[in-house]
């Protein structure tokens, strides 16, 4: 990761690898990183931009007019290079364009570009899904960034929760031992608005909300400064962590993995959305640091 980009304000400064596009570290004025630690005994990981598919397509197969295609869990965009833009003091911007790797898998022309600008307390993470084709095209796309847990203000694991911005009462979608969504479902975890986070939430993989209410939620320890996540653009939601690791993920997605058994097109599967010819899709999040 020699050739991270960086950028800063008077409050945060963050580091972004090229190689995905991904944020590799947030750290606080003081240079207290707020981001995983990527410890290889549980993830590598940091914060992977998940395109043109969330989650696990059913037979690593997604299907476009009948004809069937390999795809990755979580697609191809987090393992691109990407192209460096832009760079300033407090903003980089970063692109993706189809080619014939791309179009091996997902045979469309896109281009996904990713800025990343601080202003003071807040990142904010904008992407744009465009259309460079010449027929409508079907895309998921998501956010999964890792944060520390516990974050770096001397505040235990077990203190940690995180808040949400709006009452959740429908129960969560279930991961099948293959990945994809199981028909079962599973009951909420929350306690009124907060998620208590402890390692036995998550011995069954991910909580997943394929309908969040929120907009935001918030996640710190009970004393201490805290982290607002925003996410305007993205029906759904994962929280997830490997048990024992030192890392949340806090996952804003708009798509999730297949239903369990799903043969059907790519367009018609939960959570894809269509970019018309010529147009474009806007995705956003932003992190701030609240003291």
């Amino acid at each position: 990761m020699a050739d991270l980009i960086r950028i800063a304000s008077d409050t945060l400064s963050a580091a972004i690898d090229p190689n995905g596009a991904e944020l590799s570290s947030l750290r606080d004025v003081e240079g207290r990183e707020l981001m995983t630690d990527a410890d290889p005994a549980f993830w590598t990981g940091r914060a992977p931009l998940l395109f043109p598919v969330v989650g696990m397509p059913f037979r690593e197969t997604i299907r476009v007019d009948g004809v069937e295609y390999p795809m990755k869990k979580h697609g191809f965009a987090r393992r691109a290079r990407f192209a460096v833009a832009e760079v300033g003091a407090d903003q980089a911007r970063f692109v993706l364009v189809d080619s014939d790797e791309t179009r091996a898998s997902y045979p469309f022309a896109f281009e996904l570009a990713v800025t990343f600008r601080i202003t003071g307390p807040t990142l904010s993470v904008d992407v744009v899904v465009a259309n460079r084709g010449a027929v409508e095209m079907p895309a998921s796309f998501g956010f999964h960034p890792a944060f520390a847990w516990p974050l770096p203000y001397g505040q235990d694991r077990g203190a940690h929760r995180i808040m949400f911005s709006a009452d959740e009462p429908d129960a969560l979608k279930a991961i099948a031992a293959d990945g994809t969504i199981a028909q079962a479902t599973r009951g909420t975890p929350l306690d009124g608005r907060t998620l208590h986070l402890a390692d036995a939430l998550f011995g069954k993989d991910a909580l997943v909300w394929d309908r969040v209410r929120s907009d935001k939620v918030t996640y710190g320890a009970t004393a201490g400064p805290r982290l607002d996540i925003r996410f305007p653009d993205t029906p759904m939601l994962g929280i997830w962590t490997k048990p024992g690791a030192a890392y949340v993920c806090v996952e804003p997605w708009h798509g999730i993995a297949d239903p369990e058994g799903y043969t059907g097109e790519y367009r018609d599967k939960p959570g894809v959305f269509i970019v018309p010819v010529g147009g474009e899709k806007r995705i956003g999040m932003s992190v701030t640091l609240v003291p």
